[in-house]
């Protein structure tokens, strides 16, 4: 009887797995939902979207956010969570390289290395574009938000244009410090 028990729960466990699309999100403070309860982190709220349709299959959002986080640890973060199989990436990094002023080849190359290594391992490439504040200016701003765009077009892959429009400078729907 434990057999048969044991037979049914990994048949149907393995048809669970089967149905899981697993979304990866590599990003920094904003991924990672600071100054924010988990459940209020904006990866935690995308799969409670994802699984509210009708679809039968279930979405797991994987939160890899880690405050303060620059490209240079894309590639190395992505390998970690290389085993769990991800379908879909969201690289949401960036905007740190740009306030510390990180070299735009760096950053460049760092967020190439990312969408290079998961479309090796057939994973469906989305990078969330970023912007700094004003007073960065105009020209560092420009350059900054090209590379972004750039990669997009030159890796064929999916953008989300500005990860926090609608979002950013609302003092309704940021913390006290602003960001």
């Amino acid at each position: 009887m434990k057999n048969v028990v044991f037979v049914v729960f990994f048949l149907f466990f393995s048809q669970a797995l089967a149905n899981e699309k697993r979304v990866l999100i590599i990003g920094d403070s904003l991924t990672a939902g600071y100054g924010v309860s988990k459940q209020d982190a904006y990866p935690a709220q995308l799969q409670i979207k994802l699984n509210q349709g009708k679809s039968k299959r279930e979405y797991v959002v994987v939160n890899a956010g880690s405050s303060g986080s620059t490209t240079a640890s894309a590639v190395g973060r992505l390998k970690c969570h290389l085993k769990k199989k991800p379908a879909l990436l969201v690289i949401a990094l960036g905007a740190n390289d740009g306030l510390r002023g990180t070299p735009m080849e760096s950053t460049k190359k760092n967020l190439a290395s990312a969408i290079d290594l998961a479309k090796k391992n057939k994973i469906k490439v989305f990078l969330a574009g970023m912007k700094l504040p004003i007073n960065y200016g105009k020209k560092y701003r420009s350059d900054f938000e090209k590379v972004f765009t750039d990669l997009v077009k030159e890796k064929k892959i999916s953008t989300i244009p500005f990860l926090l429009k609608g979002v950013g400078a609302d003092p309704k729907l940021n913390l006290a410090d602003g960001i």
